[in-house]
């Protein structure tokens, strides 16, 4: 799904970003423009990051397991 419609950035962008190391949304900012134009898609541009980011952690071990990791709620 196509998030960012100025850049036209895709949800699968940000977790190919995520996924390469990606290390906060400023830096994903800066590689893929997202939510850098109009701006209206910056929420969900930044909700799709720390989800994608905190499903990396978790899966490289790195996650904490808090009730919250990169400020989205997941099942300890």
């Amino acid at each position: 799904m196509i998030i960012c419609v100025c850049h036209r950035v895709s949800d699968r962008d940000i977790a190919r970003e995520a996924a390469a190391g990606c290390p906060d949304f400023d830096s994903l900012q800066d590689s893929l423009a997202v939510a850098t134009g109009c701006g209206a898609c910056l929420d969900y541009a930044q909700m799709a990051f720390e989800e994608h980011a905190c499903a990396r952690a978790a899966g490289s071990g790195g996650c904490p397991g808090a009730a919250r990791c990169h400020g989205v709620a997941v099942a300890a």
